[in-house]
């Protein structure tokens, strides 16, 4: 288990129950087995009091947490006979973005999301999920797909935000991200996004302007990172905490702005101690979503997308 910074007491604790255990398990006549269990009592209500308010940087702190299951995790346990599509048939395939054709509940659907990685070479091969132009591009070949043979689109978003290196805008890469953006406005299908980590910058909004956004419980999505922020503002990457404040990403904020529809609850310490709990609770959310559009007319969706990114902002203003 990685402990996060502000769960180093919790790591404390529960560090002393295991060596407890550890212990007993190489004497079978010691007996721990009441002290341990006082260690776990602790343990839980530590863990309940940490997460029960939980600032905005904290909450930046959970969604990045290595731990939390990413998109690879949710198609493999959500998505049947999944075939990945590669490439945008133009430059080269952009390893930082999955997409392909499955089944999600037996109904045919298009997936696409951003990936992580889950240890260091995956990480180097995903470019930490941050996608360069051709990745943009795929997304949009696959939503042009979507759109031929009228099949939904969802996607999952995790990623810090757009690649922002030399070759990527030599290659286009605020076109790429405004162009994926354009064709998630005009798809004639229903599009469900979740942001099930971090939804940074344009390279989220670029897969997350559906007519339907839910978060998870611990996610964020902003314009821009807290640390790139405060160097912008304040000259100072340290006064992170202060630009998490202030940009209002949570997904609570965001619910009440109007910009995230659903909050997804995550399993009590996060999606990360409780991986198969979390992705059963994002199957249902998008069951849900998806079952909200189940009668509306390709006009209609183009209408309900439209209203709802002109009203965006308007809710909550004077919260």
């Amino acid at each position: 288990m990685n402990y996060l910074d502000f769960e180093r007491p919790l790591a404390e604790i529960e560090g002393k129950a295991e060596e407890l255990r550890a212990m007993a398990r190489a004497n079978e006549e010691m007996d721990i087995e009441a002290e341990a269990a006082a260690l776990d009592k602790k343990a839980a209500d530590l863990l309940t009091d940490l997460y029960k308010t939980l600032t905005p940087w904290r909450k930046c702190q959970v969604a990045r947490h290595p731990d939390r299951p990413h998109c690879r995790d949710y198609i493999q346990a959500l998505f049947t006979e999944y075939t990945p599509l590669f490439g945008d048939r133009n430059f080269a395939d952009d390893h930082a973005v999955m997409g392909g054709m499955g089944r999600f509940n037996d109904q045919p659907v298009v997936v696409i999301g951003q990936e992580k990685g889950s240890d260091t070479k995956s990480r180097i091969e995903r470019n930490f999920g941050m996608a360069r132009p051709e990745g943009y591009r795929k997304a949009i070949r696959l939503m042009d797909l979507a759109d031929r043979f009228g099949l939904p689109v969802i996607t999952l978003v995790d990623t810090p935000g757009a690649y922002p290196g030399k070759g990527a805008e030599e290659r286009g890469q605020s076109e790429a991200i405004a162009r994926s953006t354009e064709k998630c406005l005009q798809l004639k299908v229903p599009m469900v996004s979740v942001v099930i980590g971090e939804g940074g910058s344009g390279g989220a909004v670029a897969f997350a302007t559906a007519n339907r956004v839910a978060m998870l419980e611990h996610s964020i999505y902003s314009v821009i990172s807290p640390e790139g922020c405060a160097s912008i503002l304040w000259k100072d990457a340290e006064k992170m905490r202060e630009a998490a404040e202030a940009l209002r990403l949570t997904a609570q904020d965001l619910h009440k702005l109007g910009i995230c529809d659903h909050i997804i609850a995550e399993p009590k310490g996060g999606a990360h101690r409780g991986k198969t709990e979390t992705i059963a609770a994002v199957q249902s959310a998008i069951a849900a979503m998806l079952g909200d559009m189940a009668q509306m007319t390709p006009e209609d969706l183009l209408k309900d997308r439209r209203e709802k990114y002109l009203a965006m902002g308007s809710k909550g203003l004077a919260a």
